[in-house]
């Protein structure tokens, strides 16, 4: 029991701080302003870990690579401190939950920025926030768009892209449990 309560605490805050660091690579690689509300949420919560990490490495073009290694390394170290508590079984899963994780998270945040858009395109489109999210979920939806037409004057690529970002979480899944499958079998030399 103890050892999920800290694990789910460890979880919640990795993915916050990951999550906006990987908010903060998006936004940029967009080219959304960041005085918004978004923004100063995305800054507070990733400045302390992605500054220190770009007076190392520098940006290159729109690809903000210090936040990529940021939440990179966030989400190394909660799988390094789940092996040293014992939840992976073998010292070469790691990275690979790592890496497992990371693109978990990336669809985890799209479907939170497209569930947020549709939401606010029903309730206040006029919403300073609204015009935030459209920028972000549009990369996303644009080509959705093109295939299917609106029904009944209604726009429902949002909902196609959660469908579509949900059977991505779907294969991620099965495709862990394959890699973790094959680096236990590396391990035992068959």
């Amino acid at each position: 029991m103890l050892f999920q309560i800290v694990w789910f605490l460890l979880d919640v805050a990795v993915s916050l701080v990951g999550g906006a660091c990987l908010l903060r690579l998006y936004m940029q690689r967009q080219r959304v302003p960041f005085g918004n509300p978004i923004g100063q949420l995305v800054f507070a919560l990733s400045d302390w870990i992605v500054l220190p990490l770009r007076k190392l490495m520098p940006t290159r073009g729109s690809w903000d690579v210090p936040s990529l290694v940021a939440a990179s390394a966030l989400l190394l170290l909660q799988m390094v401190i789940g092996w040293l508590l014992g939840a992976a079984a073998s010292v070469l899963a790691v990275p690979w939950l790592a890496l497992c994780g990371l693109v978990k998270l990336a669809l985890m945040g799209m479907m939170g920025i497209l569930l947020a858009y549709a939401i606010l395109s029903w309730v206040q489109p006029y919403s300073p926030i609204y015009n935030v999210l459209q920028r972000l979920a549009d990369p996303l939806l644009v080509p959705i768009r093109k295939i299917m037409p609106l029904i009944g004057n209604v726009d429902l690529s949002a909902l196609v892209g959660m469908i579509v970002l949900q059977v991505g979480l779907i294969v991620l899944a099965h495709v862990q449990a394959w890699g973790l499958g094959a680096i236990a079998m590396g391990a035992m030399g068959m």
